[in-house]
């Protein structure tokens, strides 16, 4: 059987939970049928009694374009004739609980802008790629073996048009004050290319209704948000971040959705996408049982790889889904899986098939977990330990622990020194990305550079140690926008950055250390070739001087002459004449020095010379090297040769 162009078994497909390219048949595509151009229109909605497609068009009304069932499939559909592109449409459903419901539409390209919610014909097809060349490159490289910094990123208070006005909630940005994607790709992609990022990470960008909620509330998982443009807008930003050399990943939210009226919830007067209640956020989960669902999901996560060319997807909270009884606390309402654990078998069955779909299509494309617990194997492949799959996950216990470390007050570092040192534990387990992420900024946390304890200038001398430690430990590195400046005010979603901070000497200063501590990451290959499910790249020299507050290892490369050792000191104490261990004689040359003048720091210990090993015991190595440390900061020395050469 098929209808307008579409044949029954394609949609069959969907209803088998198999298919991942669906946006291809559902939604509203611009066809030409009978000889005649018009929008074909096709939607899930098994519960209802009757739809019909109403819009600008037809003065929603709901009489003049009903919808006729397409078989059995649970999937009706239709064909109006002479419909262009931008004409707002919803679906009226007369629904299974015997309401009516005017429902923008689950595959829709392109939406209203909030706080109206109607779906818009768009057609996604014809944008003019020139990213050829780059995505040859990523299918041909495996992206473990290549550096990962990454620039998260909140379009919507990167920056705004009207800078330095305080507003009390998102209510106080009239959309015109937001840049729209390709101004934003015109500012952003440069400065991020020169800072020396590799990849930008973008905050949900599927159409949403509240922007307090910063994209995690979605009701349109194939809209992009029109708050900043349309469709090919978007791809105009992807374009150009591809010509320099710029990934994009995505935030994806597979774990819930809100229960606005228009969106997903009760789609049909039924649970078409229901799952239950998510307890914490007060929002709805999917029913990953259900396998139209799957095939939703899974289409939409490969809807932004194809479509929009991205690089990577980071699944949103995926501890709410890998848990039956996430959020509930009380244990009689608590229920088991056919094991008798808590593991949600069909969320696990789920993620591991759709990692597959992009594993196996869409190669050079990472899939990256936000997963909060210590659930094993999240990095691993379905076959080897019944893994997830993902090509990384983040490192939560790394930043809780760091941050809890440095938030101690000086006096205090002694006591918690195995708390910075401990997440090298288990560094090699999976493969981390290390995340001082936009939730470690907000909520009453403070800035990273407030949470730091001492003066001004001891908050900002600690913070470059604390980027330093990040940069060189094992792991992917991902920061939120503005730590590079740094604020000292937390995160508001609805203004833009402090850009003027740059004007003070201090903070410029300070991001040129960042930008030179960027660049010093991407040349040196030692501080990324052997960071994933291996120990080989990262040696602790000291890892136990907790009466001093000093930590020192060492990175190594693929080839043994890449080598850097790390000098971090927490302390407010200076050493001129500091012996510490080395692993091979040698020459050695500091290469960076977060207390030089020119970084804002006090130039009280820098090594100016070539400093070459002695055959002294130290560390338990039996070379080493008298250094200067600075206090609260951090050295860098590279291995420049033996001696003998």
């Amino acid at each position: 059987m098929e209808m307008y162009n579409v044949d029954q078994n394609r949609v069959y497909i969907f209803n088998k939970g198999l298919d991942y390219q669906a946006y291809n048949v559902f939604g509203a595509h611009k066809i030409k049928y009978d000889g005649k151009d018009g929008i074909r229109f096709l939607v899930y909605a098994p519960n209802a009694k009757s739809v019909s497609v109403v819009g600008n068009f037809n003065d929603w009304d709901k009489n003049k374009n009903p919808m006729e069932k397409f078989g059995d499939t649970g999937c009706y559909i239709t064909f109006i004739e002479g419909l262009k592109e931008n004409e707002l449409y919803k679906y009226f459903i007369n629904g299974a609980d015997g309401k009516e419901h005017y429902k923008a539409d689950p595959f829709g390209f392109f939406a209203e802008t909030r706080p109206n919610t109607a779906s818009i014909t768009y057609d996604i097809e014809g944008f003019k790629w020139s990213d050829e060349k780059y995505l040859k490159k990523r299918s041909e490289t495996n992206h473990f073996d290549i550096p990962k910094n990454i620039y998260e990123c909140h379009l919507g208070s990167f920056m705004q048009k009207k800078s330095g006005i305080e507003r009390k909630s998102q209510d106080d940005v009239p959309i015109e004050d937001f840049l729209n994607y390709r101004e934003l790709a015109d500012k952003l992609i440069p400065y991020v290319k020169d800072m020396g990022y590799t990849h930008i990470e973008l905050m949900p960008l599927m159409e949403f209704p509240y922007d307090g909620s910063w994209g995690y509330q979605a009701t349109g998982y194939f809209a992009i948000t029109s708050r900043y443009g349309e469709p090919k807008d978007f791809m105009y930003f992807v374009d150009k971040a591809h010509k320099n050399g710029i990934g994009i990943i995505m935030d994806w939210v597979p774990g819930h959705y809100c229960k606005d009226a228009h969106g997903l919830y009760m789609f049909d007067g039924g649970r078409v996408y229901d799952g239950k209640d998510h307890k914490h956020w007060g929002t709805t989960t999917f029913n990953y049982a259900k396998t139209e669902v799957r095939s939703f999901l899974n289409s939409s996560a490969v809807f932004y790889i194809d479509k929009y060319h991205i690089d990577g997807i980071r699944f949103d909270g995926v501890s709410s889904m890998l848990y039956l009884n996430y959020g509930v606390e009380n244990e009689s309402e608590k229920v088991f899986n056919k094991y008798g654990d808590e593991g949600n078998l069909d969320a696990i069955d789920f993620i591991q098939k759709l990692n597959e779909i992009i594993g196996e299509h869409y190669s050079g494309v990472m899939t990256i977990a936000e997963e909060s617990t210590a659930w094993p194997n999240v990095t691993k492949p379905k076959e080897v330990d019944n893994g997830l799959g993902f090509h990384y996950k983040w490192d939560m216990g790394w930043m809780h622990d760091t941050l809890n470390y440095l938030k101690s007050d000086f006096p205090y570092r002694e006591k918690n020194h195995d708390m910075f040192s401990f997440s090298m534990m288990y560094a090699g387990a999976e493969n981390y990305v290390l995340a001082l992420s936009h939730d470690e900024v907000v909520h009453g946390k403070c800035s990273i550079v407030n949470k730091m304890p001492g003066t001004y200038d001891e908050k900002i001398q600690q913070i470059k140690a604390l980027y330093l430690y990040q940069m060189s430990r094992p792991g992917a590195i991902l920061n939120f926008m503005g730590n590079e400046i740094p604020e000292f005010i937390e995160w508001r979603y609805y203004e833009g950055l402090e850009w003027f901070l740059l004007d003070i000497d201090k903070h410029k200063m300070y991001n040129n250390y960042i930008k030179d501590l960027n660049h010093l990451y991407l040349k040196e290959k030692s501080f990324y070739e052997l960071d994933m499910k291996t120990w080989d790249g990262f040696d602790w020299i000291d890892a136990n001087n907790r009466a001093q507050n000093i930590f020192i290892y060492e990175r190594i490369g693929k080839n043994k002459e890449d080598r850097h050792i790390v000098i971090l000191n927490f302390s407010k104490n200076d050493y001129e004449e500091f012996r510490i261990g080395a692993n091979v004689e040698g020459k050695y040359k500091e290469v960076l020095n977060s207390n030089e003048a020119k970084y804002g720091g006090f130039d009280t210990c820098i090594n100016n010379k070539t400093l070459t090993t002695e055959k002294k015991e130290m560390h338990g190595r039996k070379q080493s090297l008298v250094v200067k440390i600075p206090a609260l900061s951090g050295v860098v020395l590279k291995y420049m040769g033996s001696v003998t050469k």
